[in-house]
């Protein structure tokens, strides 16, 4: 079975203005599957796929029909300073069941990321997320998830000894699933009337990083080194506050404004370790003039910005591209020790596989920020570090 036989083609008609694209415009620059299926064996950087089931995406029936409304605006943005390598492939209808849906999911996303093709998911509900992550199962690495939402999904899922689960508890499944191959998830913006005391404990007590929405807004900047450390990301649209992003049954108030979320966006597509996105729970029957669709629309192209202006600066290779900074701790004898990038000026810290880990590697390099750095030079140990020790553990 080919990709192709997964995907049913885009009509063009209801995507291309009347005049046709500019030739500054990606959609004269992406390869569209209206006729042809693309060949991905031609150099190819990113494909957008879209999903169309929203079955399990809790309140919010519709968003299966958003993917080609943020095509349309997609399309009409101009490219970059960069020439762009994009495919769109069309889009995966929904399944028999749910499940069917899922395993299509799951087989394309494994399959571009073997090819070194990020896919960039357009939804559908945000279970989705859940195929997306099976993906990366017969890939057979450790994942760091992101996920940007105002709620935890951690609600009890009812689809015991099936794939089957809901944009409310895929979380659950996510966290549960066996074998684990899940090293850390990352919750950025949570509003927490949302979260119940009890689903945060359960995050602390994995050593996972939540930040709620106060401690992000108006500096986003410090979502950064999170975001650098996931391989997969989950957007839901519903993150965003509501007068920004309407296009959605569940959106409320509050929220990242819509230029934090571009911003956002950007630091996922100049992560090097990042290898797919998701984009969720838009649903077009509740938008406004395209408003929300544009704003989905910018943020991938934002996305593909950054990707297109990575810096290629992890692993440390070569060694004289890097600063490295050696810490005391004030109660006990030891050091940590952060590495920066001469290229970018991002940095990490050295954490030390315990002694029964790696058999490969020393240490663990996670990505932090300068006020880690200066928490370590105050002499005290970076929580950061202490959580993924723990991790490591």
């Amino acid at each position: 079975m080919s990709l192709a036989d997964f995907f049913t083609p885009i009509d063009l008609k209801k995507i291309a203005p009347k005049k046709g694209f500019y030739t500054s415009q990606l959609g004269d620059k992406i390869v569209h599957y209206s006729v042809d299926f693309p060949d991905l064996e031609e150099k190819t950087d990113i494909a957008i796929i879209g999903v169309m089931d929203d079955r399990n995406a809790v309140g919010n029936s519709g968003c299966s029909l958003g993917p080609d409304y943020i095509r349309e605006k997609l399309y009409q943005l101009n490219e970059g300073g960069y020439s762009v390598k994009i495919a769109d492939l069309g889009n995966i209808r929904a399944g028999e069941k749910v499940t069917d849906t899922y395993f299509a999911v799951k087989t394309v996303v494994a399959e571009l990321i073997k090819k070194d093709i990020i896919p960039v998911i357009l939804g559908g509900g945000q279970d989705l997320t859940y195929a997306q992550y099976l993906g990366y199962e017969e890939l057979e690495q450790k994942v760091d998830l992101v996920v940007i939402d105002s709620h935890f999904d951690l609600d009890e899922d009812n689809h015991d000894g099936s794939i089957e689960t809901t944009s409310g508890s895929y979380l659950n499944k996510i966290f549960l699933h066996d074998p684990n191959y899940l090293f850390n998830f990352s919750n950025l913006g949570y509003q927490t009337y949302f979260v119940s005391q009890d689903s945060l404990r359960v995050m602390d007590k994995l050593y996972f990083d939540v930040h709620r929405l106060g401690e992000l807004s108006g500096n986003v900047a410090v979502t950064e080194p999170a975001i650098r450390n996931a391989s997969m990301v989950s957007f839901d649209i519903g993150a965003i506050r509501a007068a920004d992003a309407m296009g959605n049954a569940n959106a409320t108030p509050n929220g990242f404004y819509g230029e934090e979320a571009c911003q956002l966006c950007r630091y996922a597509g100049f992560n090097d370790k990042l290898t797919s996105i998701g984009f969720y729970e838009f649903n077009p029957a509740y938008d406004s003039n395209g408003q929300t669709a544009w704003q989905l629309a910018q943020m991938i192209w934002y996305f593909i910005d950054g990707f297109y202006n990575r810096k290629r600066d992890f692993p440390l290779n070569p060694k004289s591209q890097y600063l490295i900074y050696k810490t005391s701790l004030t109660h006990e004898d030891q050091e940590v020790i952060f590495v920066k990038s001469k290229k970018s000026d991002r940095w990490w810290m050295q954490v030390p596989y315990p002694s029964a880990g790696s058999p490969n590697e020393r240490f663990h390099l996670v990505p932090c920020s300068y006020a880690d750095y200066k928490t370590a030079t105050s002499g005290e140990l970076p929580d950061l570090w202490w959580r993924t020790y723990q991790k490591l553990n």
